[in-house]
């Protein structure tokens, strides 16, 4: 039993000059730190521009110079804010630049005027590099191209859309330098595929944008593809036949003097659908020489069918005087 007590005694001794020794090292490299950070140190650093009040009118280019390399010294404790978060310089186009034709220009001595609103208080500027920077810019153009709908919609037998399909907003608006907008003709949807389709449709499709533009804005980054679908079936109308540029002192004979016209409408308006909507020529001016046939074509229909053709692919004729 006394064994054990001292053996737990030892034990408990030694763990406490364990815990003392991590203690006075903590505090030793505590200090150390701390007389590190309390000295003076001389660096150079890469700063990232910040562009502020740049005219509305106007875009900053992309080529232009975006960073600079800036020497400071300070202490330790200063520095933190530097290697912990990536280091801004802001130059405000108000005041700190000159504009020269297409270019704002930028010198180092707009920073060392302002040298403490930059960096604060017991931070020395020493040296910027490059001494100028040049901002090239544009002016900005508004520009409304047209959607583009890339789709593969396959409905389910029997039914088709009523009508047409709506994108919403049929166009968009760009904004940007004239040299980049004035190319861009229309904007694209991303590739919709829907199938077995029987109801209406109602899809936000997203629009392929130009990639690595950031000089460009864009209205609308997505459309909304709308569609009434109904229940369709196919109908069939015999229609006259009409003859057009006939010369005044020609009389044909022409047969048949009826075609069969098919067509594909909703169940809706299949009843409605009649005779007197569909208009079918025959066009005498484009008689080829030699034939005694002519082409019947579909002049007039009904925009509430869709797919009408006509059956006949000849009308004979004959000239009787």
């Amino acid at each position: 039993m006394i064994k054990k007590l001292k053996t737990s005694i030892s034990k408990s001794v030694a763990n406490k000059r364990i815990h003392v020794f991590f203690l006075f090292l903590t505090l030793a490299f505590t200090i150390l730190i701390f007389t590190k950070l309390s000295k003076e140190y001389t660096n150079t650093i890469v700063f990232d521009i910040n562009k502020i009040n740049v005219p509305p009118e106007h875009v900053i280019l992309n080529d232009s110079n975006s960073k600079l390399e800036i020497t400071l010294k300070t202490h330790g404790f200063k520095w933190f804010k530097y290697y912990l978060f990536n280091p801004k310089i802001t130059v405000d186009f108000n005041k700190d630049v000159d504009l020269n034709k297409r270019t704002y220009i930028w010198s180092k001595s707009k920073v060392f005027l302002y040298e403490k609103a930059h960096f604060g208080e017991q931070v020395s500027l020493l040296n910027i590099s490059p001494d100028t920077l040049l901002f090239k810019y544009d002016v900005n153009l508004v520009k409304k191209v047209p959607v583009v709908l890339h789709s593969n919609i396959e409905f389910n037998q029997g039914y088709d859309v009523y009508g047409n399909y709506n994108v919403t907003p049929d166009s968009i608006e760009i904004i940007g330098p004239h040299v980049l907008v004035s190319k861009i003709k229309s904007i694209k949807t991303e590739d919709i595929k829907l199938t077995n389709i029987k109801s209406n449709v109602k899809e936000s499709i997203k629009l392929i944008l130009p990639e690595n533009e950031n000089n460009l804005i864009f209205s609308n980054a997505s459309v909304t593809l709308s569609a009434s679908v109904k229940k369709f079936t196919e109908g069939a109308l015999k229609i006259p036949v009409t003859l057009t540029n006939v010369p005044k002192n020609t009389t044909l004979k022409y047969f048949p003097k009826e075609v069969n016209v098919t067509y594909y409408t909703s169940l809706e308006d299949f009843k409605s659908i009649a005779n007197n909507d569909f208009i079918v020529i025959c066009d005498y001016s484009k008689a080829v020489s030699g034939q005694s046939f002519l082409t019947p074509e579909l002049l007039k229909f009904p925009d509430r069918v869709k797919n009408a053709k006509v059956n006949q692919q000849r009308i004979e004729f004959i000239i009787l005087k």
